[in-house]
């Protein structure tokens, strides 16, 4: 089911000729009009903090199709806008960028893309490739820079780890946009930067003892053994009224934006090689 939707999804795209601060949208009919009525909706929310608002745009893809690789569109990078599936990093990247506009008090099409270019490229600029935020370490850390989060992991007494990230060179098969020795070789200048960074994680045995600390609409990276790579997922905080701390999240195991039905310290303990969690608190604050 999940790969004829991905293949309608993939056909029915188009090349907009638009052109925003050089900027070039992959999107299609169907996805601008749920646009339009996805910021309708949001227009109605009321939340007492931002985190809650977080939360509460994150809910309101409940139900979205998981669909991995809705990015790898086209021979050339572009801003893919794909409402009708989407990843555990697309679902992150499309709450905070509806989050921006709510804050910002936006309502048009041309503001969504620009903040979501904003969130998921290298200091907010579309530039090929390599200028997309593929390791969520980095990804945390420059939208930190920019404003728009902010990496909490240490004060909840995270620790550190000297980890090579380097999956993406070591395996460069399995991403199609890395034929491009021009691709390759940025990518492998991105992963040297990153191998100057130290990983922050919180232990998965702490997770529960320091839920409490973590609130709904913190961002939410699963920390990872594999080799080579610092997260493997990624989601959204939410406190249930169990009183304990869930992921809300776009489930590939289950197929859909879903918030888990164990809590987050129970969730962890199923998968064999997590080794923890890192936490960011959305500030939404413009550049």
């Amino acid at each position: 089911m999940i790969s004829v939707i991905k293949n309608k999804i993939v056909t029915a795209f188009l090349i907009l000729a638009t052109y925003t601060n050089a900027q070039q949208i992959t999107c299609s009919p169907g996805d601008k009009l749920l646009f339009e009525t996805k910021i309708s909706d949001l227009e109605k929310t009321k939340a007492s903090s931002l985190g809650d608002t977080i939360a509460l745009v994150g809910k309101s893809f409940l139900g979205t199709p998981y669909v991995e690789k809705t990015l790898e569109v086209g021979d050339t990078e572009t801003l893919v806008v794909n409402f009708g599936g989407l990843d555990c990093t697309t679902f992150v990247e499309n709450v905070l960028a509806f989050g921006l506009m709510l804050q910002k008090q936006q309502n048009n099409f041309k503001n969504f893309t620009e903040n979501l270019e904003t969130v998921r490229y290298r200091n907010g600029r579309l530039n090929g490739y390599p200028s997309r935020l593929h390791y969520f370490t980095e990804w945390i850390r420059n939208n930190q820079k920019k404003g728009l989060i902010k990496d909490i992991t240490a004060e909840l007494g995270g620790t550190e780890l000297e980890k090579p990230i380097n999956f993406m060179g070591t395996h460069r098969n399995l991403y199609p946009f890395l034929a491009s020795d021009e691709n390759f070789g940025a990518i492998l200048a991105v992963e040297r930067e990153i191998a100057k960074e130290k990983l922050c994680y919180l232990p998965q045995d702490q997770v529960e003892s320091k839920e409490h600390l973590i609130r709904s609409g913190d961002i939410l990276a699963l920390a990872t053994s594999i080799k080579g790579l610092d997260v493997t997922h990624t989601g959204i905080a939410i406190h249930r009224p169990d009183g304990r701390l869930h992921l809300l999240h776009a489930s590939s195991k289950n197929g859909e934006v879903e918030i888990s039905e164990l809590p987050l310290a129970d969730y962890l303990k199923d998968i064999k090689s997590n080794i923890g969690i890192i936490v960011a608190r959305p500030t939404l604050l413009p550049l």
